[in-house]
Order: C-alpha cells, then sequence, then structure tokens
C-alpha cells in the first residue's frame, strides 16, 4: 500500500476546451498569436501545484490528451462524434502549445493512437487505486464518473469543486458505477451516442433505480407500464447496447509510461519562467520567479514560432540572439480566422476584382515626386517595379520606376490599389535628342529623394527578384533595406511543382495575363534609348501592371507561406540569402586571361592532334561535332556493334551511348570522348571567360540563380563556376587561372562528405555516425562492412568500389548503372547493392519511407521543411515513376545540404561583418565556399568561416553526426584543392 503517493490525471483535451471558452480573449503582442487558451491552461496547472486548500498535494501528476486520429468507438459505430462541430479556428493554433506548455511544467503528457484521453485516465485511475494511491482527475466530464470511487475523485479546477461518490448521488440519484447505464439510455447527442429514443436522464434515473442495470432494463422491458417508454426500449435494444459499449471506458489501455514515471518533480524556474514569458504571461512569470526565487529579467524569452500571422500583420525583420529571424508585430489589430481560411478568402476576392489598374498617376515633376514620397513613407506596404532596358544589372539602365500600395483603410476588406509611375530620362538627354523634348525626371534626381525610402526598414518593399533590384540600385548608391520577394515565396511553395516567373505566377494565382518584359523590350527594341522611351504607354502600362500584380501576389502567397506552415523556410533561409549573394555577385573574382589565353592556345594544338587521330582511325574526314556525322561514321560506315537510335532514327552520339560501345583494340571512341571534353573546356571557359571580365572592375561577376533548383541549390549563371571539373588536368588548370589581388589570399571552405554525414544522420546508421564522430575514413568503414573484413584489410579497390556505393545509393542507383560506373557484371553489382542494405538497414528503410511518403503527399522535405516537389511521382508510366522515385530519394540529402550550406552563408557573413572583417565570400560552388582575405586576416577568418559553416544547424537542428570543414589557403583557386 503506497498511502501517501497521490496521482492527479489532468484531463488535457477537455480542458483546453474548456480554458478557451472560460478566458477572454487574448492575443500575443508580438505577432497577434491567441493564447487565451493556453493562458487558463497555464494559470491552471501552476494553481494546481501550488494548491494547499486540497487535502493532498500531488505526488505523481500527468496530462492526458486525445490522440487526433480514430478510436476503436469508431468501429464499433461509424457514426461515433460524427455531430462534432468544427474546432474554433483560434483555437488551432494554441494546441501545440498545450504540450509544450506541459514539457515546460516538467509534468508527463500522455497520448495513445487509438483511445480516447478518458480511456487512458480510466486505467491509470485503476492501476493507482489497486497499489493504494489516492487519484483525482481534474475534469468535469460526466464520462469520466463511472470510475469514482471512495479512493478516485473528479475535480473542476475552474469551480474549485471536488466531485465524489456522495457528489454523483446527489447530481444524478445514482452510484458512480451505474453512470454507464444512465449514459447508454440517454445516449448523448454531442457525441452522437444513440440511446433509446425519448428517454432522458431523469427517465433514465427512475429506470435505473427500479431495475438496476441495462440487462435487468432489457429483460423487464415488457412489465414498464409507459407505452411508449416501454414500446421505444423494446425497438432499440440494439442501439441501447452499442450505447452501452460506447459509454463504457476501458482500463485496460496498453500503457507506455510507467506508473512510477509519473512521479512529480520540482519545476525547472528558468526553462519555465522562459517559455511563459515568450507567451508575454506576465503575471504569472513573476508569481513563478517569486515562489522559485528567480530573476525573471535576466532570462531570455523563449523563441515559440507557430507560423501565425494575423490577416494585418505587417513584420519587420529582426535578428535575436541565435541569429534566426522572429516577427514583431505592428498591427494591433487581429483576424479571427485561421491561414488556411484567410487564403481561401483572399483568394477568392482577388478573382472578383480586376487586376489592371486603367488610373495611375505619373511623376514628371519634382513637386509630384514629393507628394509621393511622403505617401510611400507612411504606407506599411508598397510593391515596386524598376523598368531597364537590358536584363544585365551591371550595365543596365532603368527607364522607370512603378509604386503601388493598398488604399487607405483597404487592407481588412478589398484588394483596392492606388499606382504611381515615374518615367526616367538619362542626363543631359535633351542636348543629345534636339528634335523631341524629355518629359520626366533623371534617375539620379529620384534616387535623391527615394533613397531613404528603399534604405529604411520602416517600410516593407515587395518586389519579383529582388536581388536584381537591389543590384541595379547599388550601382545608383542606394543599399536596399526591408524588403520581400514574391518569387522566393512562390519557390518556398512549389519548387519543382510550376514557374515562379512574373507572369506564369500573375496568370495562375490571379488569371491575369501579364505582357512579358522580355516581348515588351523585343519590341521597343531596346537598349535603343530614345527621349520618349519612358514615357512610352507601353513601358509605364507594364510597369504599373508589374507593381500591382506584385502587391497583389504577396497579399495572397504570403498568408499561404503561413496557411502551408512553411514561412520559416522563407524566413530564415531565403530571404536572409539575398543580401549575402547581391554582395557576392558585387564583389565577383579575379581571373588571369593571359594564362586562360595561352591555355586556349595549347588546348587547340590537342584538338587538332586528337582530330588527325580520329580522322584516322575513322577513314576519313567528318564534323566531329556534328551528332548525324558522327553517328553515321561509327554505326552506318564502321559498323560498331551496340549501336541504338532515337525515336527519329538518328543514332544516338551522348557520352554515356558512346561508353557502351565496344570497339575492340581501337581507341576511336576514346579519342572522340577526349575531344568532346576537351573542346568544351575550350569553348566554355578557356576562350569565354576572358569575355565575361568587367571593364570597370576587372573582375568576373557570376550571378546566382535562387529559385531554379528544385532542391534549394543556388545556380551559377553567365559564366556557370559550378560546373568546372575539379578531378581533371584540364579543370585544373581552369581553376588556376582565378586569382587573387595583391597581398591577399584565396580561402576555400569545403564541407568534408556532407551528404553522407546527413544520410547517415536521417537514417540513423550508426556504423556511419561512429565513423563520422571517431573521424574515420567513411569509405574505409563501409569497405569493411560491405566485404565482411577488417578495416586495415581493405584494399585500395575495395576503398575505391565502397566509395563509389556510398555516393551512388543516395541516388537510388539502378543495379545496372552501377554495373557500368564500377565495370563489373550486373548481378555483382546487385549483390553489392544487396550487401550494402543488409549492413546499412536504415538507408532502405529511409528509401521505402522516402517513397511512401512522396507518393502520398507529392513532396519530400529537407530536415529544415522545405518542401520539394514531384508532379509526376504517380505516373502510370513506370519510367516516369522511377525517375521521379529516384530524384525523391536523394532530395531531402541534396537538399538539406544546400539549406545547411545557406545558413552557413548567412551565418559566416554576420560573422565577418560582426567582427568588421575586410574579408569577402566570392563564390559558392555547392558544398564549398570561396573567399579572398587580406594576408593579416587570414588565420583569424579561417577559425571564423570553421566555426560558423561546423555550426550552422544549430540551434534549429542538432545533428546526430557533426559537420567537418577542410580549409584550404592559396594565391589561386587550383591551389585550394
Amino acid at each position: 500500500m503506497q498511502k501517501d503517493s497521490h496521482l492527479f490525471l489532468v484531463d488535457g483535451s477537455g480542458f483546453i476546451y474548456r480554458s478557451f471558452y472560460a478566458t477572454p480573449f487574448l492575443n500575443r503582442k508580438q505577432d497577434g498569436l491567441p493564447v487565451n487558451a493556453i493562458a487558463g491552461f497555464c494559470n491552471m496547472l501552476w494553481k494546481l501545484l501550488q494548491n494547499s486548500r486540497m487535502q493532498n498535494i500531488a505526488s505523481h501528476f500527468a496530462v492526458v490528451f486525445d490522440h487526433s486520429e480514430k478510436t476503436f468507438r469508431n468501429e464499433i459505430y461509424p457514426g461515433y462524434k460524427a455531430n462534432r462541430p468544427p474546432m474554433p479556428e483560434m483555437l488551432i493554433p494554441q494546441l501545440p502549445l498545450v504540450r509544450l506548455a506541459t514539457e515546460a511544467f516538467g509534468i508527463p503528457s500522455i497520448e495513445i493512437k487509438g483511445f480516447e484521453a478518458d480511456d487512458i485516465i480510466a486505467t491509470y485511475a485503476c492501476l493507482a487505486e489497486q497499489r493504494g494511491f489516492s487519484v483525482t482527475i481534474i475534469s468535469t466530464d460526466k464520462d469520466l464518473m463511472q470510475i469514482i470511487s471512495p479512493n478516485i475523485c473528479m475535480y473542476d479546477a475552474i469551480k474549485e469543486k471536488k466531485i465524489d461518490v456522495e457528489g454523483v448521488m446527489q447530481q444524478w440519484g445514482i452510484p458512480p458505477e451505474k453512470m454507464v447505464c444512465l449514459q447508454a439510455l440517454a445516449g448523448d447527442s454531442a457525441d452522437n451516442i444513440p440511446g433509446v429514443p425519448g428517454i432522458g436522464y431523469k427517465t433514465a434515473t427512475s429506470l435505473i433505480q427500479e431495475y438496476g442495470d441495462i440487462d435487468e432494463i432489457i429483460a423487464n422491458a415488457n412489465q414498464i407500464k409507459q407505452k411508449k417508454r416501454r414500446e421505444s426500449i423494446l425497438e432499440n435494444i440494439d442501439a441501447l447496447k452499442i450505447s452501452l459499449d460506447l459509454v463504457t471506458l476501458r482500463t485496460d489501455v496498453p500503457v507506455t509510461i510507467p506508473l512510477d514515471d509519473l512521479v512529480l518533480e520540482t519545476q525547472n524556474g528558468p526553462k519555465l519562467i522562459s517559455f511563459l514569458k515568450g507567451l508575454e504571461f506576465t503575471r504569472l512569470t513573476k508569481r513563478i520567479a517569486k515562489v522559485c526565487d528567480c530573476d525573471a529579467d535576466s532570462i531570455e524569452p523563449e523563441c515559440i514560432d507557430t507560423n501565425f500571422i494575423p490577416l494585418n500583420s505587417i513584420t519587420e525583420q529582426r535578428n535575436d540572439s541565435s541569429g534566426d529571424v522572429f516577427y514583431e508585430k505592428i498591427e494591433d489589430k487581429i483576424s479571427n480566422n485561421s491561414p488556411q481560411s484567410l487564403f481561401l478568402k483572399r483568394a477568392e476576392n482577388l478573382s472578383q476584382n480586376k487586376i489592371k489598374n486603367d488610373s495611375y498617376t505619373k511623376i514628371v515633376n519634382i513637386e509630384e515626386l514629393k507628394t509621393w514620397i511622403k505617401i510611400l513613407e507612411t504606407a506599411e506596404i508598397v510593391s515596386f517595379k524598376i523598368i531597364t532596358n537590358i536584363a544585365d544589372a551591371f550595365n543596365s539602365k532603368p527607364i522607370g520606376i512603378s509604386f503601388s500600395i493598398f488604399k487607405e483603410d483597404a487592407f481588412m476588406s478589398t484588394t483596392e490599389t492606388i499606382t504611381a509611375y515615374i518615367p526616367l530620362i538619362i542626363n543631359n538627354q535633351q542636348k543629345q535628342e534636339k528634335t523631341s523634348i524629355a518629359i520626366g525626371l533623371t534617375l539620379e534626381t529620384v534616387l535623391v529623394y527615394l533613397k531613404d525610402f528603399f534604405e529604411t526598414e520602416n517600410v516593407l518593399k515587395v518586389g519579383h527578384n529582388i536581388k536584381y533590384d537591389k543590384l541595379v540600385l547599388y550601382h545608383y548608391g542606394v543599399i536596399m533595406r526591408g524588403f520581400d520577394d514574391v518569387m522566393l515565396i512562390s519557390y518556398v511553395l512549389d519548387s519543382g511543382r510550376s514557374s515562379h516567373n512574373m507572369q506564369y505566377l500573375s496568370k495562375k494565382w490571379l488569371s491575369y495575363d501579364l505582357v512579358a518584359s522580355k516581348e515588351l523590350l523585343e519590341t521597343r527594341k531596346l537598349p535603343v534609348y530614345t527621349a520618349d522611351t519612358a514615357s512610352d504607354p507601353r513601358i509605364a502600362e507594364y510597369a504599373t501592371d508589374s507593381s500591382n500584380v506584385i502587391l497583389k501576389l504577396w497579399f495572397l502567397l504570403k498568408l499561404k507561406l503561413i496557411a502551408e506552415k512553411l514561412l520559416h523556410v522563407y524566413e530564415r533561409l531565403e530571404k536572409p540569402i539575398i543580401d549575402v549573394v547581391t554582395k557576392m555577385e558585387i564583389e565577383g573574382i579575379r581571373i588571369d586571361e593571359q594564362l586562360l589565353l595561352q591555355l586556349s592556345h595549347e588546348l587547340s594544338t590537342e584538338l587538332t592532334i586528337l582530330e588527325e587521330k580520329i580522322y584516322i582511325e575513322s577513314g576519313e574526314k567528318f564534323n566531329i561535332s556534328s551528332p548525324k556525322q558522327l553517328g553515321d561514321i561509327l554505326f552506318t560506315k564502321l559498323k560498331l556493334p551496340g549501336g541504338t537510335k532515337t525515336k527519329r532514327g538518328q543514332w544516338k552520339t551522348t557520352a554515356q551511348d558512346l561508353e557502351q560501345i565496344d570497339c575492340g583494340d581501337s581507341p576511336l571512341i576514346s579519342y572522340i570522348l577526349e575531344w568532346r571534353q576537351i573542346s568544351k573546356i575550350k569553348s566554355t571557359y578557356a576562350d569565354s571567360l576572358p569575355k565575361y571580365i568587367n571593364q570597370k572592375t576587372q573582375r568576373v561577376h557570376t550571378f546566382y540563380s535562387l529559385a531554379s533548383t528544385m532542391t534549394g541549390r543556388l545556380a551559377s549563371l553567365e559564366p556557370n563556376l559550378q560546373n568546372i571539373p575539379i578531378k581533371t588536368y584540364l579543370g585544373r588548370k581552369i581553376r588556376k587561372a582565378f586569382i587573387t589581388s595583391p597581398h591577399k589570399k584565396l580561402i576555400s571552405a569545403d564541407y568534408s562528405q556532407i551528404e553522407l554525414r546527413i544520410l547517415a544522420h536521417i537514417a540513423q546508421i550508426k556504423p556511419l555516425c561512429q565513423a563520422f564522430k571517431k573521424s574515420f575514413d567513411i569509405h574505409t568503414i563501409t569497405a569493411s562492412e560491405i566485404f565482411g573484413v577488417n578495416a586495415e584489410e581493405v584494399s585500395p579497390d575495395m576503398r575505391r568500389r565502397a566509395k563509389t556505393i556510398n555516393f551512388s545509393i543516395i541516388y537510388g542507383i539502378s543495379p545496372f548503372r552501377l554495373a557500368h560506373q564500377l565495370k563489373i557484371k550486373r548481378y555483382e553489382a546487385t549483390d553489392y547493392i544487396q550487401r550494402y542494405f543488409d549492413r546499412f538497414p536504415g538507408i532502405r528503410d529511409y528509401i521505402e519511407q522516402t517513397k511512401i511518403f512522396v507518393r502520398k503527399n507529392g513532396y519530400v522535405e529537407t530536415i529544415f521543411g522545405r518542401r520539394i516537389h514531384y508532379n509526376d511521382i504517380n505516373s502510370p508510366k513506370t519510367s516516369i515513376r522511377n525517375i521521379n522515385e529516384r530524384a525523391a530519394i536523394n532530395a531531402p540529402i541534396q537538399g538539406s545540404a544546400a539549406d545547411i550550406t545557406r545558413r552557413a552563408m548567412i551565418k559566416v557573413q554576420k560573422s565577418l561583418d560582426c567582427h568588421k572583417m575586410s574579408t569577402k565570400m566570392l563564390l559558392q560552388i555547392h558544398d564549398e565556399l570561396v573567399f579572398e582575405a587580406p594576408e593579416e586576416e587570414v588565420l583569424q577568418v579561417s577559425n571564423l568561416i570553421t566555426e560558423a559553416m561546423e555550426s550552422a544547424t544549430f540551434p534549429k537542428i542538432n545533428l546526430i553526426v557533426p559537420l567537418k570543414v577542410d580549409i584550404k589557403i592559396a594565391d589561386n583557386w587550383q591551389g585550394t584543392h
């Protein structure tokens, strides 16, 4: 017997509802999050823990919740609880907080699939009673009254009223154990329990008092004097028995947490206070701080991010101590709707409003400009579009700027906008063109007045492809801050599912055909820039339509981010990277033009020699770069075996196809493949890179596309520096041409085997995790596991094969492709893959679970929550489906690596800025970052970079394997490898 033991069981699901309706509406000021239910819940928990008016203090404590899925009662009666109204929308975002609150208080929370909270409570209560415990159930649910006994009571925490055996008798006129009979007879409309029609609680009580229980009532039904009552019971015997089954609580639920594990521990004061401060519960925080003897002012509030933002919440970015982003609410009003329903309402609203704004203000003088600047500076959200004559941000000339804002007081109810357009002229243009009069303002003049507007963070500027706008403005001395990018918002929502250009988004979300800028500029034949270009009605129409579309896209899609619970991906991975990448593009990198010129000559000589060899082997001269001529030579003239044709009847001559060809002792195929490789390096890099040297900076400025890959990787363009081979001698020669400025060094910071580390984390593969933690050679460990030998017995060939398998498995490689890569028989490749999965079953489980998930949801997720969609994952065509499955298997790994690299770039840049370093980030090449540092900063910066990159996942994710960064320092890029 444990007479001093007292178990408190809180009906968490029931109480959160009571708290929601009993507590006046309350919202968190920083973002409008409704918190009235959670406030009542926390106050109740603390009161229970401190209430000395109750007879016994709890020794054991647990909060019990319903599981969200259906229970065994739905199998008994499919209509069970079918009449329940939908959950109040303002309660939905509070539910996750209940679990967090329970954890903050240090109290166990329990929920079990297939059972309701009442069944779990009944089971624990009976177990405790059998061991001599006293039990108090914090609930007013009459369903639980059936288990009340001399040792088990209920307690109404709001009314502070105890309900025991005597209390049940006084209220219902029957003992607790008869309550199931009462509920079975009367039924329950809220839970859709049928009961017996025409019998309420009063009649049920009298029947129980007269006959005892349900069996006796059924057995004596013919003796019941009242005709309607008698007939109703006889006609509904089956329903009555079902009702009895439904209301009877289970006391044999297979609980997983032992009773002894529910011992009530002393609260962790700082942890609890941090949580409560995060919800802005000031009064409760002070009370608890006093009891726990804590200095609440010195405790940082916990960052509790629920992705909730109300309808008219406008946000500004701010950095917290962890380096992540949280949001400050500016508006005082909040919406009474969920993000999901609000998104649908907004979409419907936009579908009923015309997008085109026929009336706009044309600003052509300083006074008009000043008037509009005052309007812009008092607005909370402004969309804009800068029209340039060409797409090159470094060399383009802006010819017009448009702005759109919501009409005053219209933001909550309509989507009506006000738009202005500023046609721009270039300096001295009137002198150059004597035949026309330039009407408008110069960009230099306009930016004198607009500079403060673009640089303030107090007004949210919304654009499409903000990085481009930032680059354009940078060249005129303006550093834009405080922005949102609808292109990247779309990218987060629909990566892999659709395009993100403005014309597509306008058509998809607004059903509006926006003229393409390329089409317009080609029509105007720009950059032939004339005095009337900016004032051309078509340019003005495109500009004003664009800013209007951008504003309405933001209005709709920003909320969809919240509804889809993807806001954190945009705010923490996408938006912060814009500034980092912009700085990289502006900085550029030096190249040795003379070295490339010399290399080009060398490669020309090599190509000439190879061409002669190819002609000798083939017996005639032909155009080697022509797939048709090459195919005819190889398969028609020379009749080499293994050739295949395309659907159009042309010979296939890709590198993969040619590698399958057996040409005996002839080196023809190897000559052709080598010729292709050298030719590509020469044309793509040796000859082309010098053409990209900017005449002003004398550096090459690659551009990074932020929204063109499915997995979140950045894509280097014009020139593409991410595809330069790293392992070939030609690739090394090209990299040698990337050099530093005088008295500086290049620093390469490269993640070591990041994708394998992520795989080990996701699949929780113990041998790989241990190897990474101990810095063992991962490929040697894999070879040891696959080939069944000790690590020291692994041969170079075994390690080579294991390395290939390691990097191939995560791409869902087939036995056929692995056999080709390792140059082995297909059955051997099949055996290797099978052994690999046998030794690392977690990887096989990960692959199968990923397939199941993507087939069901249409997307996969990275460890940071980025979604990567696969539209054809359930295609009826096996080949298409298999391609999508292989990509989906790798996407969470590659995408997580991309997310980590993004976070690393953000952290590194922040660290460099914080320490006021002159070092610049120049390039991002997948898992590698390249910097240029003054010689005196190299050592300190190397340490800063390593620290930031190796901690890139914190505090969001704590990987079970460490990230490792290799730092190399040299005078040229090749020297760092």
